[in-house]
């Protein structure tokens, strides 16, 4: 019920639907945007490394997404 002083129950199911379906987005997009960009710029600089050194910034800053998308949920 609406006004017992929970504002989880004031939303609807659709948009917490839609909240917690970011989450099987946001890590693998982000995974993927730091390994095209790494490849871009091995292409574009003619190295070999940058790819795994942005493929590994994406796993990072999509952790960190999820975790403050997790930390946000909790309070």
């Amino acid at each position: 019920m609406a006004g017992r002083g929970d504002p989880d129950d004031d939303r609807s199911f659709w948009v917490k639907y839609g909240e917690y379906s970011q989450l099987a987005f946001i890590l693998p997009s982000c995974i993927v945007a730091g390994w095209l960009i790494g490849g871009l710029l091995d292409r574009w600089l003619g190295t070999s490394y940058l790819y795994i050194v942005f493929l590994l910034l994406g796993i990072a800053g999509g952790l960190i997404q999820v975790i403050r998308f997790a930390s946000r949920d909790k309070s």
